[in-house]
């Protein structure tokens, strides 16, 4: 058995590489997840019907993750943040479960945006800056960096590495879980080219992953969505 190599379609701007097919399937995603929320809310009514309800279930879920980190006072600002991520996350997932596509040159263009690391570094740094600032803007300047002296002073570079530690972790686990399902989904596509026995088992073993990969993807969109509440509670909360 074989696996066929592919690379990465980058391009370049001021000297710095970037992959073109991350950009196209995160710009992919987020057209999806608008088109998802204007036809769910363009007929809204008193008693919800059809996309609506969707919407509404989507607003529930995301009302009780808010609700387990914080009070509602404080975080339901933070409702719509965490409604996008969650439909964000979860179609980026998605996206390369169905299948992959290649150009003429073995370069992947058709993929999960989230099975890139430097999307999902980027997403948790975004996120992080935006913990910050909502905290200096709750909080105040002062009352905010004193936060990082309580309550003993030596502890200040304990959690300048925490701050680090929580953007790596939440970008990372999400990039790797995501990243090793579709190479598995790959060595199960090359299996099943490889003869009759191996197509049988092949497509059996794609199937089950998949069904087991939107399970995997929908936990992941989830976790996320949680501990980006979570950090945000650390900020923005009288009581941390």
């Amino acid at each position: 058995m074989t696996v066929v190599e592919h690379g990465a379609p980058y391009g370049e701007v001021f000297g710095l590489l970037y992959n073109k097919s991350s950009i196209l399937m995160s710009l992919i995603a987020a057209v999806i997840v608008f088109l998802i929320a204007i036809v769910c809310t363009r007929n809204l009514k008193v008693r919800p019907t059809g996309g609506q309800n969707f919407i509404e279930w989507i607003l529930d879920f995301v009302r009780g993750i808010i609700g387990s980190t914080m009070d509602w006072k404080t975080g339901g600002r933070f409702i719509t943040l965490g409604a996008t991520l969650l439909m964000y996350i979860f179609v980026a997932n998605m996206l390369g479960l169905p299948f992959a596509i290649y150009d003429s040159e073995h370069q992947l263009w058709w993929k999960s945006p989230t099975a890139d690391a430097t999307i999902t570094l980027t997403m948790a740094t975004m996120i992080v800056v935006l913990t910050h600032y909502y905290g200096v803007k709750t909080k105040g300047l002062k009352e905010y960096a004193k936060d990082y002296v309580r309550p003993m002073w030596f502890l200040l570079p304990i959690k300048l590495v925490e701050e680090f530690a929580n953007t790596l972790t939440l970008g990372l686990r999400l990039y790797g879980n995501i990243y090793a399902g579709e190479i598995l989904l790959g060595l199960l596509a090359t299996l099943g080219i490889s003869g009759f026995f191996g197509g049988v088992f092949g497509a059996l073993g794609m199937l089950l992953w998949m069904a087991f990969s939107v399970f995997i993807g929908a936990i992941q969109a989830y976790i996320f969505t949680m501990l980006t509440m979570v950090y945000m509670s650390h900020k923005v909360s009288a009581d941390h």
